[in-house]
């Protein structure tokens, strides 16, 4: 399945509609994240070339765990895994995409639900690599092969998180060990541990507010698309808060929220509240 259309014109459309977009190198894609659940089985990526010259990306399915840091650790060549993957469900077409400067393409990715699959998360990452032997065309190769000469070429690619659910699942979030240190004069870095119970992972906003003993709210730090999967059950996170000159922080305090994505409703999953020493 091919439809090429015009990038500026699927931009304009994914930010209308509040679609997120991610970007490496030339390469733009959207959603960043799909999930699985309550009958779903397509889902159409959009995939943009934001670049000067045609790109051709490859397209292909790895395994990642997640590290308390928040870092990911490529275990797709591992013996153990310690999440279920998704990827043995999914079905990707194409698997190439040649973009032209400005172009993009629809990607289609299905699910196909096996029959007794046992409850719970499965997850797997779709990764799209700039295909390295692939040279923008027009180019004509012209080597001087009497002298020696390395080329380096950086290779980008992207992964986002493909997220299976199925039947029972559960979800508990906590928040724990908030501290606080300065930075520089209005800069502040937050860092909390988010908790995390049950067979399904937690994604949304962690947000910071200064409460003023009247009553008064100031929106410190917000982070967007925070994620803590399933193989982990507590997530250390570093939140920048911006603190306007003046404010005394230690008069009020400071309340940490984690909620779901605006687009989910933004509901409040973890709640904790913290002092300045």
């Amino acid at each position: 399945m091919k439809r090429t259309i015009g990038y500026f014109v699927v931009l304009f459309v994914l930010l209308l509609s509040g679609q997120k977009l991610l970007a490496q190198g030339n390469l733009l894609v959207a959603p960043i994240r799909v999930v699985f659940e309550d009958g779903k089985q397509r889902e159409d990526l959009n995939l943009s070339n934001i670049g000067q010259d045609t790109a051709v990306y490859l397209i292909s399915f790895l395994q990642y765990e997640m590290k308390e840091d928040g870092r990911f650790l490529d275990v797709t060549d591992s013996a153990s895994q310690p999440t279920p993957r998704a990827d043995n469900f999914l079905r990707v077409f194409p698997r190439r995409v040649t973009l032209p400067p400005g172009e993009s393409q629809i990607v289609r990715l299905q699910y196909r639900k096996p029959q007794n699959l046992a409850d719970g998360e499965y997850r797997s990452h779709l990764y799209f690599r700039a295909d390295k032997n692939s040279a923008p065309l027009g180019m004509e190769e012209d080597r001087d092969t009497t002298r020696l000469s390395v080329s380096i070429t950086p290779i980008f690619g992207i992964s986002i998180p493909i997220i299976v659910r199925n039947g029972r699942l559960s979800l508990n979030v906590s928040l724990s060990d908030l501290t606080a240190s300065q930075v520089n004069d209005t800069i502040y870095s937050l860092s909390v541990a988010i908790n995390r119970s049950g067979n399904q992972s937690a994604y949304g906003t962690l947000e910071a507010t200064y409460e003023s003993p009247q009553g008064d709210k100031l929106l410190l730090g917000l982070a967007n698309g925070v994620g803590v999967y399933t193989e982990l059950n507590r997530r250390l996170y570093n939140l920048p808060l911006k603190v306007p000159r003046g404010l005394n922080l230690k008069a009020g305090k400071i309340v940490v929220r984690f909620l779901t994505p605006r687009d989910a409703g933004a509901s409040e999953l973890a709640r904790s509240e913290y002092r300045m020493p």
